[in-house]
């Protein structure tokens, strides 16, 4: 029996290879799986708990559709919408949050990472957003979330909810409670600069990370001059744990080859980095540069993405419009 798939990625413009094999890869391997039913989502309410430029915002919604089908998401077979238009989340959510506990959000450790020393200037949004997270994937009923290791304490909040409201309502499975679906070894792709950081839009060098629409020579470039350290190549999987920069690299190889740690290990064991680098680039190049030349031609396409996002936005209204109705409902209104 095939699975319902929810997942949701912010518009944060530049998507990077973190991006890609933390989250797009595994859509598209689940995607492409005919037993599965998948949504994908635009989260723009998600991404309004920090400041955002309005036109910057308009410009990576598409952005991140284009990458979306650019990295292989059939939108004929998948729903890719963005969240904002389909209201009935910002519904669900304050529902939700009527149910949720504080001493369930004050646990959540992505509000004090993201918050930093400054939470009392914290958006209100950024503080509750795992309740709009919550009802996102609770909407469509799904049966699976697609998760890297800093959302599974979210999906665990989410999964509370579900229980609650069903037990507050005696409504015993209404609200369908989701299974992770927990990335393989690789879901934190790591700075080319930091090995001990993960790989970020944020951070000011743009050598730390490789662009979606990066081009063949500034991918090479970027891995000729990422962070390594003096010795030769690892010759253990365990070696690696105190070498931050050599498993991040390793592990972006075994990721694109689909190979474990430990087959790339052995394969490299004592050669020089700068031999590993060129195959690494070699990879890189081969996997990147396409889905990089297919964004940059869609985003001059601006009807078919607005098309894709007007039919994604039907397709996901009509589930979830049905959904918080019963909700409604069920709670008395």
């Amino acid at each position: 029996m095939g699975k319902k798939i929810f997942s949701g990625v912010q518009p944060t413009g530049n998507l990077h290879l973190g991006n890609y094999l933390g989250a797009i890869k595994n859509f598209v391997e689940l995607s492409s799986d005919k037993e599965n039913s998948c949504v994908f989502c635009v989260v723009d309410l998600h991404a309004i708990t920090v400041k955002q430029d309005p036109q910057e915002l308009k410009k990576n919604i598409r952005e991140t559709v284009a990458t979306f089908v650019a990295s292989g998401i059939d939108p004929q077979k998948s729903i890719i919408f963005n969240q904002s238009r389909v209201s009935a989340h910002a519904e669900a959510a304050w529902i939700l949050s009527c149910v949720a506990r504080m001493g369930w959000l004050n646990r959540m450790t992505q509000f004090k990472e993201k918050a930093g020393k400054d939470k009392e200037k914290a958006s209100v949004g950024l503080y509750s957003y795992p309740v709009l997270m919550a009802a996102d994937i609770l909407l469509y009923d799904a049966s699976h979330v697609p998760v890297g290791d800093d959302q599974k304490q979210h999906l665990e909040l989410c999964r509370d909810i579900a229980q609650k409201f069903n037990n507050d309502f005696q409504c015993e499975d209404f609200l369908k409670v989701p299974e992770p679906l927990i990335q393989k070894e690789f879901s934190r792709i790591m700075s080319l600069k930091d090995g001990t950081k993960k790989m970020s839009k944020s951070e000011l060098s743009d050598s730390s990370r490789i662009n979606l629409t990066d081009d063949k020579d500034l991918i090479v470039s970027k891995i000729k001059k990422a962070k390594t350290d003096p010795l030769p190549m690892p010759s253990s999987v365990t070696e690696l744990e105190q070498r931050p920069e050599a498993k991040n690299l390793i592990g972006i190889y075994s990721s694109l080859t689909n190979s474990s740690l430990e087959q790339s290990v052995i394969k490299y064991s004592g050669k020089n980095f700068s031999e590993f680098k060129n195959q690494l680039s070699q990879v890189l190049v081969e996997k990147i540069e396409p889905i990089s030349q297919e964004i940059k031609k869609l985003l001059s396409d601006q009807k078919y993405l607005d098309d894709i996002l007007n039919k994604g936005f039907e397709n996901a209204n009509s589930i979830a419009s049905k959904k918080v109705e019963k909700i409604k409902e069920i709670i008395g209104f």
